[in-house]
């Protein structure tokens, strides 16, 4: 399976703007730039759409992991906060935070927190980032 994205820049790195767009047309022509990656102003930016995808990566393999186990989920909420930090000239993504927030009839802590780990693990977006991935994983009762 092959899925694509592109991206269009006109201009210089401050002054310039961009659009995304997604194959799907679930993004198209998103406005981005240095101002709404680094100065909130309203648009999309890099690091906002890989926490997306995370999240909702994560949130699936989740739902996999438990249904192998026996289990459904009535809801599975996560949240991904994604860090970019200053690296010599230029900047990284070094770190990516997931808060999730499950509902999961019959499962019991040890047991959901250990597939929560592996769905962490086994996730492919959680794979293909080179960054601390952490997560802090509530069942709710």
């Amino acid at each position: 399976m092959k899925k694509s994205a592109s991206a269009v820049w006109q201009g210089g790195l401050k002054d310039g703007k961009g659009s995304i767009s997604t194959q799907s047309g679930a993004l198209k022509d998103i406005p981005y730039g240095f101002n709404t990656r680094f100065e909130d102003v309203p648009g999309s930016n890099p690091e906002e759409l890989i926490g997306a995808a995370h999240a909702g990566c994560f949130s699936m393999a989740l739902s996999m992991m438990l249904g192998q186990a026996g289990l459904t989920a009535e809801r599975i909420e996560t949240h991904a906060e994604v860090t970019l930090d200053k690296d010599g000239e230029g900047f990284s993504i070094t770190a990516v935070e997931l808060t999730l927030k499950a509902r999961v009839p019959g499962a019991n802590e040890a047991q959901f927190q250990q597939i929560a780990n592996q769905a962490k693990a086994g996730c492919p977006v959680s794979k293909v980032l080179n960054a601390q991935i952490s997560l802090n994983a509530t069942l709710d009762a």
